[in-house]
């Protein structure tokens, strides 16, 4: 059941690529995300409010934490997302495998694997050539970038506390957090107002149910069942399913130098998905834990 939520949530969030762009075309940018985590919160409250007391302080500085990188990968992942193609931020988001364990040994001191070096070469060849495609954006693609190293320090943090607190509780926290991230933003811009149309209530509603509050549900509930190894490879699946829709819906057209670029970084991942799943366990073992 795990996996098969897993990969449930790998399709949303590749396939809505396509359904946020058109919306962020038609309604501000963060007043979307906003009104987004704020159906994701709506959502989670009715099950969440009870079991709010058994975090503790502890358990709501976490959840802000979660929150806090979540609405910067969220925020940046989207703008990006508005300068450049499907498929570029499918894949690029991709990356997030390869840096989790980068930001592990940068924060914890976690040993890397050879391999793993290896893997993060050969996707960021990927990435120069992926670059260099006419109908992306550099500006774009730095943006979801940067996004991707706030996600794989959200996956990282996520190992540290998913089997300490309330999976509802926590998840709940941490979406209201991103919520008041991006009210505060929208209203500083003057941008927050009542959304209206189809297309902008159809990818609010879908992301914000599914994308958002199914999705953050399960991650946190996943990765105290699934192992790490299975989580990466699970997980890289969001490039496949982006770069799908980006072909089906958005009329994304890479071309030879695109698809190599995307092979290549898809390849990194595959690569690196072992060395990255031994590098989280050992950042989350107890000895690790407590030395941290």
């Amino acid at each position: 059941m795990a996996t098969a939520a897993l990969i449930l949530v790998t399709a949303v969030w590749g396939v809505t690529f396509v359904q946020v762009k058109d919306a962020v075309e038609l309604y501000p940018l963060f007043a979307f995300l906003a009104v987004r985590y704020l159906i994701a919160s709506a959502a989670l409250a009715p099950t969440a409010a009870r079991r709010l007391r058994t975090l503790g302080r502890e358990g709501l500085v976490a959840g802000g934490v979660l929150g806090v990188l979540i609405a910067l990968g969220i925020g940046l992942q989207t703008a990006g997302l508005e300068r450049t193609t499907v498929t570029n931020t499918g894949f690029i988001t991709g990356l997030y495998v390869l840096f989790t364990p980068l930001l592990a040994l940068a924060l914890f001191r976690t040993r890397i694997p050879r391999v793993l070096w290896a893997a993060v070469g050969l996707a960021l060849i990927g990435l120069a050539l992926l670059s260099g495609v006419p109908e992306g954006s550099g500006t774009g693609d730095l943006l979801v970038l940067l996004s991707t190293v706030a996600q794989a320090l959200q996956i990282v943090m996520v190992e540290r506390y998913a089997n300490r607190f309330d999976v509802f509780a926590l998840t709940f926290v941490e979406v209201t957090t991103a919520c008041v991230a991006f009210g505060a933003i929208s209203v500083a811009l003057g941008d927050l107002s009542v959304p209206h149309g189809t297309t902008v209530w159809a990818a609010l509603l879908v992301t914000g149910l599914f994308a958002v509050a199914f999705a953050m549900l399960v991650q946190i509930w996943a990765q105290r069942r699934v192992s790490a190894t299975r989580i990466a490879i699970i997980f890289s699946l969001e490039t496949v399913f982006a770069g799908l829709a980006g072909y089906l819906f958005a009329g994304d057209r890479i071309g030879v130098v695109g698809f190599a670029g995307c092979a290549a970084i898809f390849a990194g991942i595959v690569i690196a998905e072992s060395a990255a799943a031994a590098t989280l366990r050992r950042f989350a073992s107890p000895g690790v834990r407590s030395a941290a």
